[in-house]
C-alpha cells in the first residue's frame, strides 16, 4: 500500500486506497476576527430590538394621537409617486403620505367652487330622497292593514 506522496506500485491499489489529508488550517487571525464580527452583531441585537420596539411604540402613538387624521388607500400614477418622493427626498415632508395629505388638502382648498356646487347637488339629492321617501310612506298608511 502507498501513502498519498508515494506513487502506487501499480493502478489497482490507487482505486481501491483511501487516502486520508490533513485538513488545511486556516490562519487564527481569520477565525479570531470571524469570532470578534459575530459577537459584535450578537451585541447589537438587543441594540436593534430596542430601537424597533421604539419604532413600533411612535408608530402606535401617533396614529392614537392622530384624532382627526383618516387613513386613505390611494393608487397614484409613477409620476406622482416619483414627485411625492421628490418632496420627501428634498426634506419637505418626512414621509409620502405626508406630501400626498398636504398636496390632497391645498387642490381642495383650490377647488372651492366645484365642492360648493357638489354640496348644493347633495343637499337637492337628499331633499328628493325625502319626497320620495314621504310618497312611500303615505301609500304605506293609506292600504288596509291583512
Amino acid at each position: 500500500m502507498s501513502t498519498p506522496y508515494e506513487s502506487p506500485e501499480n493502478g489497482s491499489e490507487q482505486r481501491n486506497e483511501l487516502i486520508m489529508r490533513e485538513p488545511e488550517v486556516e490562519p487564527m487571525e481569520d477565525k479570531s476576527s470571524a469570532g470578534t464580527s459575530v459577537r459584535e452583531m450578537a451585541a447589537r441585537i438587543p441594540e436593534q430590538l430596542s430601537a424597533i420596539g421604539r419604532d413600533i411604540s411612535r408608530t402606535i402613538e401617533k396614529a392614537i394621537s392622530a384624532k382627526d387624521d383618516y387613513m386613505l388607500a390611494v393608487k397614484v400614477s409613477a409620476d406622482a409617486s416619483h414627485k411625492l418622493g421628490q418632496l420627501v427626498q428634498a426634506g419637505v415632508f418626512g414621509t409620502r403620505a405626508e406630501a400626498a395629505s398636504y398636496l390632497i388638502d391645498e387642490g381642495i382648498k383650490t377647488q372651492t367652487e366645484l365642492f360648493a356646487r357638489v354640496e348644493q347637488k347633495l343637499a337637492e339629492i337628499e331633499r328628493l330622497r325625502a319626497e320620495l321617501r314621504g310618497m312611500v310612506g303615505e301609500r304605506k298608511t293609506e292600504e288596509p292593514a291583512s
